[in-house]
């Protein structure tokens, strides 16, 4: 990992958004921030972690602080994981390959998306940190299966089952922009292929109906098990939201459950990822590593997360800002200010480890009425 110095004059997230917004496409602007439906749970996911309070220790000595942890067996420099996300490319032209050098340089893993605009194998040519593959299951089982040899084969640590998405949730910033991808992209993984393109010609969302025509709606937990009858690659599902379905993922012998709502961006009055991350967690008992995904924007949200017994946060708008700004320099820009602000949050909260960020340091705000 390497010292990095600031290219931009952006203080935080939202002035990274503000600035991606104008060097965005409207609609990859639109594509990147929007939610489905009203956008409840777009919002929901940020302004829970306002309701939450951080109650600091004072008086703790913090001449050293460490913020590394290990997941699966892979030691990061901090709980900050890159989300999949597809289509890197709009915000960048080197796309998902920018994004895996940001991910080295800062010392943590990269997620790669089904839907990259780069292949599996270039990403993993552009850098070698460690990187999980995040997988969506397609009605051809011998194209889910190709991938995750593919994801084996070239060194990738883990795949990432996203669980909510059967059929793609309705983004009407997308269905009013008729979204597809500019005529010079394809989808990396499937270059030359007939899966290689979204449908340019449809009075919709060409993602939505690239996803309803190939996507396997019968997914279930059968589907869990085949996966791990074909990889020796431990499995994380993403998008777990209740306590029941986290055991019978742990049951169903997963590596990790990953608590998300999909960006807010499947079905819309979900709860926040936030709100129901305790209740997971204890159900969990420790037996896998549970973390959360969805909402992250400042440092003091990723201490509230990890108070409230994640192991690690998964961040994904805030990297393609980043991307958007300053291509890879301005991905490790924005990870880096969200290392920093964790890092003060740490500090101002008398945390010299992860394992001092306990539950009752954060608490729900009580009306001052009551």
């Amino acid at each position: 990992m390497s010292q990095h110095t600031v290219t931009s004059d952006c203080l935080n997230v939202h002035e990274y958004e503000a600035r991606a917004k104008t060097s965005l496409a409207e609609m990859a602007y639109d594509y990147y921030a929007g939610g489905s439906w009203d956008e409840i749970t777009l919002r929901e996911n940020c302004s829970a972690f306002e309701r939450l309070a951080i109650m600091p220790h004072m008086l703790v000595d913090l001449t050293e602080l460490d913020m590394s942890t290990e997941i699966l067996g892979e030691k990061i420099s901090m709980p900050i994981i890159i989300a999949p996300t597809a289509f890197h490319g709009l915000a960048t032209p080197e796309g998902e390959t920018a994004t895996a050098r940001a991910a080295q340089r800062t010392g943590t893993i990269m997620t790669l998306s089904t839907l990259a605009n780069f292949s599996i194998e270039e990403v993993q040519a552009a850098a070698t940190g460690p990187k999980w593959f995040q997988l969506y299951v397609y009605k051809d089982r011998e194209v889910t299966r190709d991938l995750v040899q593919r994801a084996e084969a070239s060194g990738y640590k883990a795949l990432v089952l996203t669980v909510d998405s059967p059929i793609l949730g309705r983004r009407e910033k997308d269905v009013r922009n008729r979204f597809k991808l500019p005529d010079n992209f394809r989808l990396g993984h499937f270059e030359g292929g007939k899966l290689a393109n979204l449908p340019a010609d449809v009075a919709d969302s060409g993602l939505a109906h690239y996803i309803s025509s190939l996507y396997d709606v019968s997914l279930s937990w059968k589907h869990v098990e085949w996966l791990r009858q074909i990889t020796k690659l431990p499995i994380l599902l993403k998008g777990i939201l209740r306590a029941d379905d986290a055991v019978l993922g742990v049951k169903s012998g997963v590596a990790g459950i990953i608590v998300s709502n999909h960006g807010g961006r499947q079905l819309d009055s979900a709860p926040s990822a936030i709100s129901v991350l305790s209740e997971i967690v204890e159900a969990v008992d420790d037996r896998v590593p549970v973390l959360l995904d969805s909402g992250i924007r400042r440092g003091t949200d990723i201490f509230k997360a990890i108070a409230f017994g994640a192991q690690a946060v998964l961040t994904g708008r805030p990297v393609l800002w980043g991307l958007a700004a300053g291509g890879e320099d301005g991905a490790v820009d924005v990870l880096e200010l969200l290392r920093s602000e964790f890092r003060l949050t740490m500090q101002l909260s008398g945390c010299p480890t992860l394992s001092a960020i306990t539950p009752d340091m954060v608490r729900q705000k009580a009306p001052f009425w009551k």
